[in-house]
């Protein structure tokens, strides 16, 4: 296992200096032109391309799945039976399993978010019915569940008309899925080996790969693209929260790429399949959040040698991959998607988010520019106790009504603006001081997680537009 050190070294390296926020500014009198349309302007330019791109604004309660509602009814009248808790951030892979489920079975439940304990306090109302305080949680018919695989077997037993997803006991099929089940936790195992420690490096990618190798056979035994064949099943649903952080960590830490070599096709099939389904569309995280949200929760993850070829990319730090202009995303791509890329809906999506919390997202952002966070937490994209630097906050708000009209206009529109053109002056010339602000810019661009804040398009976008003014206005 790393040092402590060690561990957050390359996190503060990715996250562009301190990992608990706070930046010594430079002694810089540059400013930047305050001529960036109102929030209220943005606002309508928002309004007016939703209609423009067919975009209505989402139905958090009964539309697709989201990371943002605290209720979810699917249409179906009266109060939901099941009260949901999972943590705030979207890290939680049990939470994500039990999450899945519900959205795919179209269950009504209500969502109380808790905090995990690498990145703060857990109330006290939540520690009273669960003083384990681990999660997810679920109560259902006055009774409190623990475990995720509990709750997922009486969510089946409870709901069994609700899209059933385990195969009738005492058939074939049934013994199948439940020999898949330890075949989960026997590649959890193999990945968890290889993944948190530094030694004998060869054998355990061996491991892991042998074991890749019978999920990639099990899925072509009953010719997928699922599991258990052509429909999703609760094995699925127990493997996608873990193969989803597998293929972005073992690419940050080990330097692998488990898609796109052609060595396990089947489970490419897989991942397409659970990428057409709007359900895990809706929850499913990036490499970046998870590479960054997986250290704090294991207690560190270990690099070897050839990491560091692919986490510059994952981290942003190679000055092309969140950078505009930005290259295609597809099935090919180091971090794929098997659906059609849309960067006027992406960007829309992103702008949308930031104008509608501008208010806190400069405030958030200027943390950058405050003071360090105490008590430290464990997970630096987290931060909880960082304070921001009030005094700079309208300075940041400028700056982000910048980066909104970049994301809604286009950048080329900007910068040919005779009206908005972003503009930096020297010594005197007027406006918010830069020198705040970069690190500002750089705290919020580090720190958007996904699904948490948005889709991963719509957060590369977002990354790529801070970086725009960054890169102006440096």
């Amino acid at each position: 296992m790393p040092a402590t050190t060690a561990l957050f070294g390359g996190i503060r390296k990715a996250l562009g200096g301190s990992a608990s926020g706070g930046t010594t500014i430079a002694a810089s009198t540059a400013t930047f032109s305050d001529n960036a349309p109102s929030w209220e302007m943005l606002a309508e330019m928002v309004a007016a391309q939703r209609l423009e791109l067919g975009a209505p604004e989402p139905d958090h309660v009964d539309g697709p799945t989201n990371a943002f509602s605290l209720r979810r009814t699917f249409g179906q009248p009266g109060e939901p039976l099941v009260k949901f808790y999972r943590d705030h951030a979207s890290w939680c892979p049990y939470c994500e399993k039990i999450w899945l489920q519900l959205e795919e079975k179209k269950i009504p439940y209500i969502v109380e978010k808790i905090n995990m304990s690498c990145y703060g306090e857990k109330p006290r109302s939540f520690l009273a019915i669960a003083p384990g305080g681990s999660l997810p949680v679920m109560e259902l018919d006055g009774r409190v569940l623990t475990e995720s695989a509990v709750i997922a077997s009486e969510l089946e037993r409870k709901f069994p008309s609700n899209n059933p997803l385990m195969p009738p006991k005492g058939t074939d099929l049934h013994q199948a899925a439940e020999g898949l089940m330890r075949l989960e936790r026997t590649l959890f195992s193999r990945w968890m080996g290889w993944l948190t420690s530094g030694r004998s490096d060869k054998e355990n990618q061996q491991m892991f790969e042998e074991a890749l190798d019978v999920v990639d056979e099990e899925l072509a035994r009953r010719k997928g693209p699922y599991f258990l064949g052509k429909e999703l099943s609760l094995v699925d649903i127990t493997f996608t929260p873990f193969l989803e952080r597998m293929v972005a960590s073992m690419a940050y830490y080990k330097g692998m790429r488990m898609l796109g070599t052609g060595r396990w096709p089947h489970l490419e099939k897989w991942f397409a399949a659970m990428d057409s389904r709007p359900t895990y569309r809706g929850m499913k995280s990036d490499f970046y959040s998870h590479c960054h949200d997986l250290p704090p929760q294991l207690g560190g993850c270990a690099s070897n040698k050839d990491g560091p070829k692919l986490a510059a990319s994952i981290d942003g730090t190679d000055d092309a991959s969140w950078h505009l202009p930005l290259p295609p995303l597809t099935a090919t791509s180091l971090e794929p998607i098997y659906y059609k890329e849309t960067p006027a809906l992406d960007r829309l999506e992103a702008a949308a988010k930031l104008v509608t919390n501008h208010a806190k997202a400069a405030r958030f952002a200027a943390r950058g520019c405050g003071q360090k966070g105490s008590p430290p937490v464990r997970a630096p994209l987290a931060d909880p106790n960082a304070k921001p630097g009030d005094q700079f906050v309208p300075a940041v708000d400028a700056a982000l009504r910048h980066v909104a009209h970049a994301m809604l206009a286009g950048v080329d529109t900007v910068q040919t603006s005779a009206k908005f053109q972003l503009q930096v002056n020297g010594e005197g010339g007027g406006g918010p001081p830069v020198a705040p602000v970069t690190p500002s810019v750089e705290y919020l661009r580090d720190r958007v997680g996904v699904p948490r804040d948005m889709g991963y398009p719509a957060a590369r976008q977002f990354r790529a537009h801070l970086n725009w003014f960054i890169d102006q206005t440096n």
